[in-house]
């Protein structure tokens, strides 16, 4: 059960501020790293810098509610050179048995959710000294490298001779390394491949744009980062890497950061499909910069597609304006990782077949580290209590709760399905 203490004084302060100031929402998920389980109990102090604001536990999924915290006005997100448009709030998580986790800048915009998920490790694994981690600004708001202007095919044949791969594929995870590509002291993160496009777009972007110049953006993420594992642009020059995270070569990752609810489901729609020029193998890789601080022709401007948007122009509108008349929409034949690729059509109240029984058993198999979601005869008939545990696990995972195992559904029931069985089988 979750639970929300705030002094008497405090919450009336905290409820006058909210009626006079715009506001975001705030939510936690907590999990034990080691076997991809949700912690029941944990405990986090919300904080801004200046004094304790609340405490809340999280309930048997790992989560709590999602909080409102005062935000500015939603306008500084919608025009460069404004103030800050986000505030910024930490969060001090502690769990029996577990060591304390410690994030600083966690980033809530206006009128939008702000996901905050943390991996605890257990006290008889952690052996290096805790680190606090810290989130920088977006580099859409602060000062960043410029990206270092690159061909945007590769001229496979005349590079070292690595076998690229065949076709276009999903991986599971993706290899980012902390710092420029010449720095062998910084760390490696393995990272699943959707939570790495969800982390840069909310790295790189503001969640408070109009949708058309939000996909945009992540299409431009994902194709630049398909590029990457396709030729394998880094792996090809005996690196053990497959993207870094400096915005001279790459894309801003931030490891530990929170995301936005926006951005996480038109990933999750959108994680296969990339940009491409005919007669061209490689996804295109989408080069882009601020469109403001610095400007590059023939590259999206991320400011631009934003003002685009407004205008009225689709994402595929948006795209074209930018990269050309000739580019089209692809979608990746393979998702690594998964046991079975989407049915091309959506699971819901009357369908039946062997489909529906793989979705029954995967929730059943998630539901032993999710005891919220309800277990499920296999019976391969999608009645009422399939659809039950359907909208629980959209809950539970921060998806849109249709009761419908659609395209974003089904890849994410079988992302944690693997992380599930796989974590069993240790």
């Amino acid at each position: 059960m979750e639970h929300i203490k705030i002094s008497q004084n405090k919450q009336e302060k905290v409820v006058k501020t909210l009626e006079e100031k715009s506001i975001g929402y705030l939510k936690f998920g907590i999990f034990d790293i080691t076997v991809a389980k949700p912690l029941e109990g944990a405990k986090i102090v919300i904080s801004d810098d200046k004094q304790d604001l609340m405490t809340l536990f999280t309930d048997k999924s790992g989560q709590t509610k999602a909080i409102p915290l005062e935000t500015p006005p939603i306008d500084y997100s919608l025009e460069p050179d404004s103030p800050t448009p986000y505030s910024m709030y930490n969060a001090l998580i502690t769990a029996d048995g577990y060591e304390t986790e410690e994030i600083k800048g966690i980033q809530v915009y206006a009128n939008n959710e702000s996901i905050q998920d943390i991996y605890m490790k257990p006290i008889s694994i952690a052996k290096n000294p805790r680190e606090v981690i810290i989130i920088p600004p977006p580099t859409i708001y602060g000062d960043y490298p410029a990206k270092i202007p690159e061909d945007e095919e590769k001229n496979l044949q005349k590079e070292s001779g690595f076998i690229v791969l065949d076709k276009v594929v999903i991986p599971e995870f993706i290899v980012v390394h902390d710092g420029d590509p010449s720095d062998n002291t910084a760390p490696n993160y393995w990272v699943p491949y959707k939570e790495y496009i969800k982390n840069v777009a909310s790295s790189e972007i503001f969640s408070t744009w109009p949708d058309a110049a939000i996909r945009a953006n992540i299409l431009a993420i994902n194709s630049f980062t398909l590029n990457r594992v396709y030729t394998e642009w880094y792996r090809s020059r005996g690196k053990n890497f497959t993207i870094t995270n400096s915005t001279r070569f790459d894309q801003f990752f931030v490891y530990g950061r929170n995301i936005f609810e926006e951005i996480s489901i038109i990933v999750d729609e959108m994680f296969t499909t990339y940009v491409k020029r005919p007669n061209q193998r490689q996804p295109l890789l989408t080069q882009y910069c601020d469109g403001k601080r610095v400007s590059c022709p023939n590259w999206l401007s991320q400011w631009g597609s934003k003002y685009l948007a407004e205008e009225g122009y689709s994402t595929i509108q948006i795209l074209r304006y930018y990269y050309g008349n000739d580019i089209f929409l692809e979608n990746a034949e393979k998702v690594s990782g998964v046991p079975s690729s989407y049915p091309g059509y959506p699971l819901e109240l009357g369908t039946s077949g062997e489909d529906v029984r793989t979705i029954q058993n995967q929730l059943n198999s998630i539901s032993n580290n999710y005891p919220a979601i309800n277990k499920l005869k296999a019976d391969g008939i999608f009645g009422d209590q399939t659809r039950t545990a359907v909208l629980t696990f959209q809950k539970i995972f921060n998806m849109p709760q249709s009761g419908v195992v659609d395209f974003s559904t089904w890849y994410e029931i079988s992302k944690v399905f693997v992380a599930v069985e796989r974590i069993s089988e240790l």
